[in-house]
């Protein structure tokens, strides 16, 4: 079950960066001699030495297929196992609720295909503006079998949901709300529970796209009351794979494409073919990683769930800080526009992932530039193609995305706002 946990005090909490960053051996690379700014946490972050070790370790020990009657094997079962345990500590749920899968992608199609078995014609799905592709696609595939999809609006100006369009477009007809947590592209954190509770009212499930979120704030789902939510661990700080968090009885109901002889109890009748193991130990070292740093940001913790809610509760209250201050330094650099939230009193509301576009140069050209002073930026739709069409700017390069996690400091966002200011003397 969820369990109860405790909140450090945000004005009280500081993040050990030191010791944060002395876990990520890719930060002491260097390019032309300066350190590399790894400002491209979005598209994938870097990991901790004992993620790295926990995979080496798994292929050297454990290496082998589930379910069998030999020591290898019966590792590979305690890992498996194990992995369900830390994730469920992640999300607040319940290890059973807990599928393992190659990406987030390839669980939503999944997904999407079992709940479209049980639609009618003319049933309706909403999906937003401010989705990634994989939150949009595997929903308007359904429409070759008649499912209506409507897109719910943004409010261009601040790149923040049109709550009032959310509501028109829900109906006794809506059977699913497909919603990002936090925008990839531009930040925007959406209301969730206000959100949940309006499709729910609806009679609608609602399926949470936390992927580009999960590496910024503490997850809590029995709370939040979703009835699924996928994320993807190589986004926060482990390897490339995809989870999904499903309402026990709505993945006991749901009937998923499976081969004949695969279980049919959960989780395992979702977990298609075989796993990546090595990289569910992987996982696990990740979270073992947030749980540490918990301990260090809120020594009263007493179990892992409650030392992992901490470390994301203090990352939470970090990204605050650095987001406003890489805002108020792009707002006083000329020939930039920067998209979403820039009040500062909203700041609560977007997360440190800022896209930008310049005057003088286009997103491809800026990324290129600073590429080469060893500062990595994305650029682009970065998938969220609904945006980008909204915005205006797909036909034009797209974005600039410059992308903060927690071990980032606030001397690589002087840099990187000094290299902006450069370029903004050139043509």
């Amino acid at each position: 079950m969820s369990q109860s946990v405790v909140v450090p005090a945000p004005d009280t909490v500081t993040l050990p960066l030191d010791w944060i960053r002395s876990q990520f051996p890719a930060l002491a690379q260097t390019m032309n001699g300066s350190p590399i700014a790894f400002l491209d946490g979005p598209g994938g972050t870097q990991v901790p030495q004992r993620v790295m070790d926990a995979m080496t370790d798994y292929l050297i020990h454990s290496n082998a297929n589930a379910h069998g009657a030999f020591a290898t094997s019966q590792r590979t079962d305690e890992v498996i196992a194990a992995t369900h345990g830390a994730m469920a500590d992640f999300l607040g749920c319940n290890p059973n609720e807990i599928v393992f899968g190659p990406n987030m992608t390839t669980l939503t199609f999944a997904i999407s295909r079992a709940i479209g078995r049980g639609l009618l014609p003319e049933d309706e799905i909403l999906v937003t503006c401010l989705d990634h592709d994989a939150n949009v696609a595997p929903w308007l595939a359904l429409r070759e079998q008649g499912i209506i999809v409507h897109t719910v609006d943004i409010h261009p100006e601040n790149c923040t949901l049109d709550l009032k369009d959310l509501i028109s477009k829900l109906n006794h007809r809506t059977r699913l709300l497909a919603i990002t947590y936090a925008s990839n592209a531009v930040g925007t954190l959406n209301d969730l529970p206000t959100i949940i509770q309006l499709a729910h009212d609806a009679g609608a499930w609602v399926y949470v796209d936390a992927v580009h979120y999960a590496a910024h704030g503490p997850i809590d789902v029995h709370q939040l009351d979703c009835d699924f939510l996928v994320c993807s661990p190589y986004k926060f700080f482990g390897p490339h794979m995809g989870v999904l968090y499903g309402k026990r009885e709505h993945l006991e109901r749901l009937h998923p494409y499976k081969v004949r002889p695969a279980s049919d109890v959960i989780p395992d009748r979702w977990e298609t073919g075989t796993q990546n193991h090595e990289g569910l130990a992987g996982m696990t070292a990740a979270i073992e990683y947030l749980a540490d740093l918990g301990q260090l940001v809120s020594p009263q913790v007493s179990n892992r769930r409650e030392a992992v809610f901490a470390a994301m509760t203090a990352i939470r209250h970090s990204g605050e800080q650095l987001c406003q201050v890489l805002i108020e330094g792009l707002l006083q650099l000329p020939g930039i526009t920067v998209y979403g939230i820039t009040a500062p009193e909203q700041i609560l509301w977007r997360l440190p992932t800022v896209a930008i576009r310049m005057t003088k140069h286009p997103p491809a050209a800026i990324a290129k530039t600073l590429g080469e002073q060893g500062i990595f930026t994305w650029h682009g739709n970065f998938y969220a193609l609904n945006l980008t069409h909204r915005l205006g700017v797909e036909d034009q390069g797209g974005l600039l995305r410059i992308g903060l996690v927690h071990y980032n400091t606030l001397a690589e966002i002087n840099r990187l706002l000094a290299a902006l200011a450069d370029m903004d003397l050139t043509r």
